[in-house]
């Protein structure tokens, strides 16, 4: 029998539906496995994976996979757009492979990264003789208006708060892409996604926010500390983080072009529901975290009010 998982979206997506598609092989052992995505490179030495089509490499796709083949099965629909997933029933994961008829038991992220990727990717950021804090600010599609989103992004100024308090202790890299603001005093990281893995393997604190990154780590159970504005933990992230809710908004939000859920992860200013970006998060909050410190938090959890 032939299993073929169809999935949209962006590149943290991917490697979050590794764990779909190992709850998959678990109910079907013995099914060939096809993945249908726009960033192969994720499940590379990944052998539960029978093969993998990169969404604009469909040619022959029908005849290949579906013409005289009843057994083949289809998950091809967008558990975005899941009732359970928008009334925030539960995990991404988990509503993946329930609306497929795949039993849910947990399963992880996973990514397998080689000793010769190890090696040699490791050498591509030279950096001195300490510890290293990666650290992923901004996410989301390319061209995105200012490289920024905050119901997303981790605001420029609470960042470099934390860079600057660990700026004496440790080599701070910074994942971005080109049109992504940049720290004072990191180093800043361009790369694909297996070098950027590779990097994210090898540090020793990790700050992200909800994008590949948070992903990554997971899949390589590596605990790290996540912002959160607008989404929540509960259906993007894992309890091996240490999940940080922002504040609860100052303003009243304006949700007269809310559809689907309560903001727009690209970030229009018009919804905007905080007096400044110096609201969201606090600084100390992210850098006790990161020290590994519990610190008395005076912030109203978000994460019951936006469920």
């Amino acid at each position: 029998m032939k299993i073929i998982l169809k999935i949209d979206g962006g590149i943290g997506k991917s490697v979050a539906a590794t764990a779909v598609c190992k709850a998959i092989k678990t109910q079907y052992p013995d099914s060939q496995l096809i993945v249908m995505t726009g960033y192969p490179d994720v499940f590379d030495g990944n052998r539960r994976i029978y093969e993998v089509i990169k969404h604009e490499e469909v040619n022959y796709f029908y005849r290949d996979h579906i013409m005289g083949q009843p057994d083949t099965r289809l998950f091809l629909h967008e558990p975005y757009f899941d009732t359970a997933f928008i009334q925030r029933a539960g995990h991404l994961n988990k509503v993946w492979c329930e609306m497929n008829g795949i039993q849910y038991n947990g399963e992880l992220p996973e990514l397998f990264l080689n000793h010769k990727e190890r090696t040699s990717h490791g050498a591509l950021i030279q950096l001195p003789p300490k510890p290293t804090l990666v650290m992923q600010i901004s996410g989301g599609m390319p061209n995105q208006k200012d490289g920024y989103s905050w119901p997303r992004d981790l605001p420029l100024a609470t960042a470099q708060k934390v860079v600057d308090a660990f700026a004496d202790t440790h080599n701070v890299v910074q994942i971005r892409r080109k049109e992504q603001p940049t720290l004072q005093g990191v180093f800043p990281a361009e790369a694909d996604f297996r070098q950027l893995a590779v990097l994210i393997a090898m540090s020793d604190k990790r700050l992200f926010i909800d994008s590949f990154a948070q992903h990554t780590a997971a899949a390589l159970g590596l605990p790290s500390v996540v912002s959160w504005i607008a989404n929540l933990p509960s259906q993007f992230g894992y309890k091996m983080h240490t999940n940080l809710m922002a504040n609860k908004p100052t303003l009243e939000p304006e949700l007269r072009r809310a559809v689907l859920s309560m903001y727009n992860t690209n970030g229009p200013e018009t919804e905007f529901p905080y007096s400044s970006e110096e609201e969201i998060f606090d600084a100390d909050t992210i850098i006790a975290a990161l020290k590994g410190e519990k610190k008395e938090k005076t912030k109203q959890k978000r994460e019951a009010e936006l469920a």
